[in-house]
């Protein structure tokens, strides 16, 4: 098997979650730990509280060198009071001992603060009403999205002011993924706040194994957190019905992120031949059969448990779709040799890159698998390209499809630039909350 093959499952994606980019444990070991309610030990021994702490606002935590990115790395902590305790809520002090805004502390993890808010001290649980509240009143009524599906992102993370915190709707259902312990704590109190504001019945909680090791997250209390009873649930997105299966679904059970670049597929596809690489569970790949009328749609995914869901999902719209288990590489090759080509090519592989460490490597996967898909594009036709990794700027994913063309001896228009929905909003000062980059091409 080629060395990049096994990549191509979305058994292997973390899409949608920038904080595990962060969270993961580095390669050379776990991750240094902080002593909780004290100073970050290593081989020195504990330094002193720092003059004047027995006025700051307790529990707090000292920052050697605050900036605006939500994410406190263990290098940048300089100490905390002997009261916080993880999952709290802190205040935040810089080295000079001014305070500068306040943050959620997770003493165990490899970034110990989640800053919340700048310039002001810890204004106390209620702000997390505020929040929730806010990010619901977002999407319902600002951006009206109940209007075209029953499906969408309900809260962003750190886009949305809490960071380890994602929130999808499906339906009645709310799926909850929480990768820090201070959401962990708090989340069987937010749920019904959450209710409230959607009009949501029962709620799914999870957490990463891995993530939940670090952080010293409670599976049990989210198992008791959860109430949800059935395995699936139908929901409907402009026109289209989708089962959502909980039981084998990744992430939080949907890819609600692409609603719209599945809407605008509809307008490449009338008439043609459509490939849909790593279809995951047949969203793309029915909104150019149903919606777009084209003539013919391949799916192909190597999770076999997915292509069993992209099936179901046909026949729920009685849709003529071939759905093929294989992998992406490997099929795309069998094609090549096929001289089998297509009007429109779409591509949505899994994460690549999980890590700082890895783009690189990832940036060779991404070159690859769409030098391979872009072979299989008719002179003229249409190619639709995704990078789900929070890491690889927009920049250079442009450059790294750019060059696969280029590698073939084509040329590509690059029609448009798209991302994530606007329920899936990113923050001015978190860039990696703007994970989702889509290329909208006419190979020439």
């Amino acid at each position: 098997m080629p060395p990049f093959d096994k990549f191509s499952s979305r058994r292997q994606n973390d899409r949608n979650d920038d904080n595990r980019d962060f969270n993961r444990p580095r390669r050379d070991g776990p991750p240094r730990r902080s002593a909780p309610g004290g100073y970050l030990r290593g081989k020195a021994k504990a330094a002193p509280p720092p003059e004047g702490s027995e006025h700051w606002a307790t529990p707090w935590v000292q920052i050697k060198y605050p900036s605006r990115h939500p994410c406190v790395w263990s290098n940048m902590v300089k100490g905390a009071s002997p009261d916080a305790r993880p999952g709290d809520l802190v205040t935040l002090y810089d080295r000079d001992g001014v305070l500068f805004g306040f943050g959620l502390y997770s003493p165990g993890a490899r970034i110990p603060v989640r800053v919340m808010e700048w310039g002001s001290p810890a204004p106390g649980e209620e702000w997390f009403t505020h929040m929730l509240r806010q990010a619901a009143d977002l999407r319902r009524n600002i951006l009206h999205l109940d209007q075209v599906t029953d499906s969408y992102r309900v809260f962003h993370g750190d886009a949305d002011g809490i960071g380890g915190l994602i929130v999808d709707r499906f339906g009645p259902v709310l799926s909850i993924e929480v990768s820090n312990i201070g959401a962990a704590r708090r989340i069987q109190q937010w749920i019904p706040i959450l209710h409230e504001a959607l009009g949501t019945r029962t709620a799914r909680v999870m957490a990463d194994a891995t993530i939940a090791k670090m952080e010293g997250i409670d599976m049990g209390a989210l198992q008791r957190a959860s109430d949800l009873r059935d395995r699936t649930v139908k929901i409907t997105e402009h026109g289209i019905r989708y089962e959502v299966d909980f039981s084998t679904g990744h992430k939080t059970g949907f890819f609600c992120d692409q609603r719209e670049n599945r809407l605008k597929l509809t307008h490449f596809t009338e008439g043609r031949d459509v490939l849909d690489l790593c279809c995951y569970t047949g969203g793309f790949s029915l909104a150019a059969k149903m919606r777009g009328r084209a003539r013919r749609v391949v799916g192909v995914d190597l999770d076999e448990k997915s292509i069993a869901q992209a099936k179901r999902n046909a026949n729920l719209n009685e849709a003529r779709i071939e759905f093929t288990h294989a992998d992406a590489f490997v099929y795309a090759r069998q094609m090549q040799r096929n001289d089998t080509h297509f009007g429109t090519v779409v591509l949505d592989p899994p994460k690549f890159v999980l890590g700082r460490e890895e783009i690189e490597e990832g940036r060779k996967k991404y070159f690859d698998l769409n030098r391979l898909a872009l072979s299989l594009v008719e002179p003229g036709g249409f190619f639709v390209t995704c990078s789900c990794s929070g890491l690889l700027s927009a920049e250079d994913f442009e450059t790294t499809v750019s060059a696969a063309a280029h590698s073939i001896r084509a040329r590509l228009q690059i029609l448009d630039r798209t991302g994530a929905g606007p329920d899936h909003p990113g923050a001015s000062h978190h860039p990696e909350s703007r994970y989702l980059k889509v290329l909208w091409c006419r190979k020439l």
